[in-house]
């Protein structure tokens, strides 16, 4: 609950207006009498009970238990899931996507799903202006604030407070959000404190637009290298993956005593640890649904999220993948994604680590492919069986294909879920309820987990924000600019030779490629565009990759790993395109000029590096960062501080011997894990 302050007298035109009717766009009532809660409100109607205002959620004219901002969230999470009926339980349990149309919110759109599917739960895709954000958020709040019974909105979103490089831009193209490096980055530095700074700050930003969850942190472990989401993760260094995630977890509910009413909420993920993938692909298809641990590495997967239970973490996301051979205490774990696996969510989850939180599933776990496919292929070529990638599901409903919709809602609240993600459509779940396959005590479980999550946020008593602040506090200089010195810290030395790091740069003729030529003027760098005209040349590349065409939201790198003449390989009978043979050519051209050359090398995941480290004299990773951060640390402004949080292979043929779920396992890295030279 949100105090205000006291005030000893209010106007008799002030206490006739606030009896009689709702304050206009974000008015508050903000006394000076210390019992009296904030409240925010558009339309609703107060109550006035021992001099005291309440929110009249239901229109009933009377004060009922969830409406008392002065009881504990226990008591009004019961009452309130006692006056639902079981249409807005369901609803309460999906996970919805905010519509957008031109980038804003498609209010009318929301409205339905908000008014005729009960749904109060959304995740956010919109970005840019800050001010538009927190007043389409507001907006979303007044159409749940007419509802039936008043229940508030919770917006979720992916992570947006890590920087996009982009060579052809001079700033950031990330967002407004202050632009902080990928996690990785964090893990780099393994700094606690720096961690919990990020949370807190990010946290203030997302509360300042409306946004009160996050679907992060992700605590898999990167112990397969050729896996296409190690980006999202802090390595393969469980102890350190552990330290990051308590602190993430820490700065974004703003302590480690749980919620209250200036947290967000963290949906830490993907549990029981995603990361060991068959020949390390993705589970979002179906090709990739094996996770596997040929080095019987269950429990090494297992210790990040014991600094998420430290931290008291809110809510978990169990991953798509579907367990292959797994044995836990003697005991086969059901081949079933973990999202419908009982043994994972109930007896360890919920059991061994005793939480009690909210159990919220990942997107479309109970798609069909007769729902959505894709189909990527000709029907000359589908019918030639020539590729996996001819249909391709958008659901992950792995190892329980066969069943029904509503047999996999049956199965998945059986084995914990609380909330289903990616869908407003509560029709399965209704009738399941109504047909006794699930029984009203678990469905009340599920449904009081959720509801004190928006009562210890204290929604109940103001859900909107200030559109003003938000435009001020989003991406602010002083954010930025902590945002910024992390980006620089985090770059890890590898090699330099002569020690030609640091240099000055003024006057000096630079041969750039991929990186901003604006951005080195500002440094003093004469720009050139051939290299026998430079003296030096700094070069910026992504790690290489293959990309997925039928990858279902967005797109992810995976398979190859090292740089090569080719211009595409094919990959386990799995056609991608092959990144990083434009830049190998450009760093092959450039070694044979013989001019001194610095390589920054942006890796999402751990790069073969073996034929780059022999073409450069300075070899750097960045883990998202600027070229002005790359500048800083060249020119000595900065001192990179960064260690690797992965260890990097030094051939394809010691990817391929490596085991799945073991951590740094290759023969004879080119760097192992923790590498890094310091200036």
């Amino acid at each position: 609950m949100q105090i205000g302050k006291i005030a000893t007298v209010m106007s008799l035109a002030s206490f006739i207006a606030l009896s009689l009717g709702g304050c206009s766009d974000n008015d508050t009532i903000n006394t000076d009498d210390p019992k009296q809660a904030k409240l925010g409100y558009r339309d609703v109607k107060l109550l006035t009970v021992n001099n005291l205002k309440f929110k009249d959620l239901n229109k009933n004219n009377k004060l009922d238990p969830y409406e008392d901002w002065r009881l504990d969230i226990t008591t009004r999470a019961n009452n309130l899931a006692s006056l639902m009926t079981t249409e807005e339980k369901a609803g309460l349990m999906m996970h919805g996507t905010l519509p957008l149309t031109a980038e804003r919110v498609n209010t009318e759109a929301a409205k339905k799903d908000i008014i005729d599917n009960a749904v109060n739960t959304f995740i956010t895709r919109m970005a840019g202006n800050p001010n538009y954000i927190s007043h389409d958020n507001n907006q979303i709040q007044q159409i749940a604030e007419g509802t039936r019974l008043g229940i508030p909105i919770i917006i979720s979103t992916d992570p947006r407070n890590h920087f996009t490089n982009d060579p052809n831009a001079t700033s950031v193209v990330a967002g407004s959000f202050s632009q902080w490096p990928e996690t990785l980055g964090f893990a780099a530095l393994d700094d606690v404190e720096l961690m919990k700074k990020f949370g807190d700050i990010a946290r203030r930003e997302y509360r300042a637009v409306g946004i009160q969850m996050a679907l992060s942190p992700q605590a898999d472990l990167a112990t397969e290298p050729r896996w296409g989401r190690i980006n999202g993760t802090f390595g393969e260094d469980n102890q350190i993956s552990k330290r990051m995630t308590q602190a993430y977890i820490e700065g974004f509910q703003n302590g480690n005593t749980g919620l209250n009413k200036d947290s967000v909420i963290t949906v830490v993920k993907h549990f029981s640890g995603g990361g060991p993938q068959l020949n390390g692909l993705d589970p979002h298809n179906a090709y990739g649904k094996e996770q596997v641990y040929p080095a019987d590495a269950f429990e090494y997967h297992l210790l990040p999220f014991e600094g998420a239970f430290a931290a008291k973490v809110a809510a978990v996301m169990p991953y798509y993948g579907q367990p292959v051979d797994l044995w836990y205490k003697g005991t086969l774990i059901e081949s079933v994604g973990f999202g419908f696996n009982k043994q994972i969510l109930t007896e360890i989850l919920r059991g061994r680590y005793a939480f009690d939180g909210v159990i919220l599933s990942d997107w479309a776990i109970l798609s069909d492919c007769e729902d959505t496919c894709i189909t990527g292929m000709s029907d000359a070529e589908v019918a030639t069986g020539i590729s996996p990638f001819a249909i391709v599901p958008i659901g992950m409903p792995w190892g329980v294909e066969h069943l029904s919709r509503q047999e996999r809602i049956v199965k998945a609240v059986d084995a914990g879920i609380d909330q289903f993600g990616g869908t407003s459509d509560p029709v399965a779940l209704i009738a399941a309820i109504e047909e006794q396959q699930i029984t009203e005590e678990r469905i009340n479980a599920s449904v009081v987990r959720l509801l004190k999550q928006k009562f210890s946020l204290g929604l109940f008593e103001d859900p909107y924000v200030d559109e003003t602040t938000a435009a001020t506090l989003v991406g602010n200089d002083d954010f930025q600019q902590q945002a910024t010195d992390a980006q620089s810290r985090s770059h890890v030395l590898l090699k330099n030779d002569s020690d030609l790091l640091p240099m000055s740069l003024t006057g000096k003729k630079a041969f750039l490629h991929n990186v901003n030529a604006e951005v080195a003027a500002r440094y003093g760098l004469t720009v050139v565009t051939t290299l026998e005209a430079a003296d030096i040349a700094i070069v910026r590349v992504d790690a290489p990759y293959q990309t997925d065409p039928h990858y279902p939201f967005g797109s992810v790198h995976f398979g190859q790993l090292g740089f090569d003449d080719q211009e595409s390989v094919v990959l386990d009978e799995k056609a991608g395109i092959y990144s990083g043979s434009d830049d190998y050519q450009i760093i092959k051209q450039i070694k044979h000029q013989g001019i001194p050359t610095i390589t920054s090398i942006y890796l999402d995941r751990p790069a073969i590096l073996t034929n780059i480290v022999d073409k450069t004299d300075v070899l750097l990773a960045n883990f998202g960062s600027s070229d002005a951060t790359l500048f800083d640390i060249i020119s000595g402004k900065v001192k990179p501080e960064g260690r690797l949080p992965f260890e990097l292979p030094s051939s394809w043929d010691a990817v391929l011997q490596q085991k799945e779920d073991a951590p740094h396992d290759s023969a004879d890295p080119l760097y192992p894990i923790h590498a890094g030279m310091s200036l």
